[in-house]
């Protein structure tokens, strides 16, 4: 069960970053979670939305350079340990993770974070196992 990230490439000067999210608040398109990384020419915006096919075509059409690919979104126990739990059960697994971010949803008793990992497949098979949820791309585009 995986859910479509976009990766949004973003020149690293004042306003572009604001571009990006105008042109998605134009589109109608609500962000869910999101991440920035940068360097000195340019940033990675990593986002998932409630529209990603909407987001991604507007994206390009206003000039971005945009791709997709498929993360896990993981609910964890909001308590001490509680990532380090799931990040044991795929490194015992001997998947490795690529980056990681959470993002905030309405509820007290969990955290949510996004996982990209080297391999999807492996990765379900072994949280799924050890009894983690997984959100499916509905129920996370709908928080």
């Amino acid at each position: 069960m995986t859910v479509e990230q976009l990766s949004v490439f973003v020149e690293n000067r004042p306003g572009k970053l604001l571009e990006a999210l105008e042109t998605l608040g134009d589109a109608n398109v609500d962000l869910r979670a999101l991440s920035l990384a940068d360097t000195s020419d340019f940033g990675i915006l990593r986002i998932i939305v409630d529209s990603p096919s909407n987001a991604f075509n507007t994206l390009g059409e206003a000039g971005f350079l945009v791709k997709s690919n498929d993360v896990l979104a993981v609910v964890i126990g909001d308590k001490p340990g509680g990532l380090a739990a799931i990040v044991r059960i795929l490194s015992d697994a001997g998947v490795n993770i690529e980056y990681t971010y959470a993002f905030v949803a309405h509820s007290r008793d969990n955290a949510y974070v996004i996982l990209r990992v080297d391999d999807n497949d492996e990765a379900i098979k072994v949280l799924s196992k050890n009894d983690v949820t997984l959100l499916s791309s509905k129920e996370l585009y709908s928080m």
